[in-house]
């Protein structure tokens, strides 16, 4: 198998377990959250100042809930790979310019 096709094959995988995964994502509070919720301060606290592009974890103007799940997971990993891919790159190809000034 050529890298290429291993490359492939490995987006595509995980872009489908981000996709259907994220839907059977737990709906119970992250472990802050549930300690809040149990020591009686959640109510205090603020919202956040900051729009969220995908505010928990769904993806608004879509109304199916499975849907909107799904590409707010494919939309995270896109985000991630992208952001990943190009500092791997940009560190890969730092040090090869500083082998060939050597």
């Amino acid at each position: 198998m050529s890298r290429r096709t291993f490359y492939a094959v490995a987006v595509l995988v995980v872009l489908l377990l981000a996709g259907g995964a994220s839907y059977y994502a737990s709906a119970r509070p992250d472990g802050l959250e549930h300690v809040a919720e149990q020591t009686g301060f959640l109510d205090s606290a603020d919202e956040s100042k900051v729009d969220s592009p995908l505010p928990d974890y769904t993806t608004p103007g879509v109304d199916n809930d499975r849907l909107s799940g799904g590409l707010a997971g494919v939309a995270g990993v896109v985000v991630v790979g992208v952001l990943g891919g190009g500092l791997f790159w940009l560190l890969r190809r730092r040090s090869d310019d500083e082998k060939v000034d050597s």
